[in-house]
């Protein structure tokens, strides 16, 4: 009788030790399965933007992804949203802010209702005599500065991508800058770019680069000032007639990330996608230039927009009426920072 007892207590405990094993071991795979399971689950970057995917910025964005999801081996996913299909211009650094986006390339005109108005020393008219100048100012110390000053907005500067030099649109032929007194010409939000319009004797209007098409279209506003990649990839050249090589003002991107986001990354991640970005940025500004070329011949071709080149005189004109918003702007933006990039100018022998 005992024996039997102590039989029957046997097979109890080693059934209960074997259910007790079992529960653990599945226990155990099943947390294995889960941590694998997170360590595949790739880290995603929405980068958004407001131009189309075959512009300057867009292609950059896409060799930008190409390049960072291959160097992390799929550890991070970049979904690319162009033209303002997931925020308009006016929404996007507050979602960035937000964390609703991990990446932007806005251009710099945004940051200075923002707060930032060093930024808008890159919307001054003639502020840059051609690219290289441009290039000692974005990839020196002067760039790095103003980078630097997004950290207490919440925000970490990747770096500078080019767009183009811009030339004006019109319905109106514009031979100088009297053909467009009176007339009612788009804008950024940009106290600079306001301040150039009406030394034009223009009416500037503020509007979201998605509207532009229709407000051109529908009489709106009369005209616009873009580098021509933009002005073709957004059809603009098939509602306005004329346009005019002024070339008086630079359009450009900064390319930034949520600082929360980017600083709480592994370490090993984070140096990956700055080589990236890197790689990135020299395509963008390779790149640029020829887009514009290939744009605007492209609009020649079209045969929809009269495209007129200014001569020496004519362009001599609309310096003299631009040049003047530098000096009523160095309270705004800083006298100091206009004047290092003027010494950038003179370091290459330019006046």
């Amino acid at each position: 009788m005992l024996q039997q007892e102590f039989r029957s207590c046997k097979r109890q405990t080693l059934q209960r030790l074997l259910v007790t094993t079992s529960t653990c071991l599945l226990s155990a795979i099943g947390l294995g399965a889960s941590s694998i399971a997170f360590a595949q689950t790739p880290i995603v970057i929405k980068f958004s933007h407001v131009v189309a995917s075959d512009t300057p910025k867009g292609k950059a964005a896409q060799r930008f992804k190409e390049i960072a999801e291959k160097a992390t081996k799929g550890r991070v996913k970049v979904e690319l949203y162009p033209n303002s299909t997931l925020y308009r211009d006016k929404e996007e650094l507050e979602a960035l802010q937000l964390g609703a986006v991990q990446m932007l390339a806005p251009s710099l005109a945004k940051f200075g209702p923002l707060g930032i108005k060093e930024f808008e020393v890159f919307d001054l008219p003639y502020i840059f005599q051609n690219r290289e100048v441009l290039h000692r100012v974005t990839q020196g110390s002067v760039g790095a500065s103003l980078l630097a000053k997004l950290e207490q907005k919440g925000i970490t500067g990747l770096g500078f991508w080019d767009n183009g030099f811009k030339v004006m649109s019109s319905n109106v032929p514009m031979r100088g800058p009297s053909d467009l007194k009176g007339k009612r010409l788009r804008i950024q939000s940009s106290k600079v770019l306001d301040a150039q319009m009406r030394s034009l004797g223009a009416i500037p209007h503020a509007m979201a680069f998605s509207e532009v098409y229709q407000a051109l279209q529908a009489g709106v506003v009369d005209g616009t000032e873009n580098p021509p990649s933009n002005l073709y990839t957004q059809k603009m050249h098939e509602v306005q007639k004329h346009v005019t090589i002024t070339n008086h003002g630079y359009l450009g991107y900064a390319v930034i990330v949520n600082k929360k986001f980017w600083y709480g990354l592994p370490s090993d991640i984070r140096a990956e996608l700055n080589k990236a970005m890197q790689s990135a940025t020299q395509y963008a500004n390779t790149i640029a230039q020829i887009e514009n070329d290939n744009a605007l011949d492209a609009v020649k071709k079209s045969g929809k927009t009269m495209i007129y080149v200014p001569t020496e005189k004519e362009r001599a004109e609309w310096v003299r009426v631009l040049l003047p918003v530098q000096q009523s702007m160095e309270a705004r933006i800083g006298k100091e920072l206009i004047q290092s990039v003027h010494k950038e100018a003179q370091a290459l022998g330019l006046k």
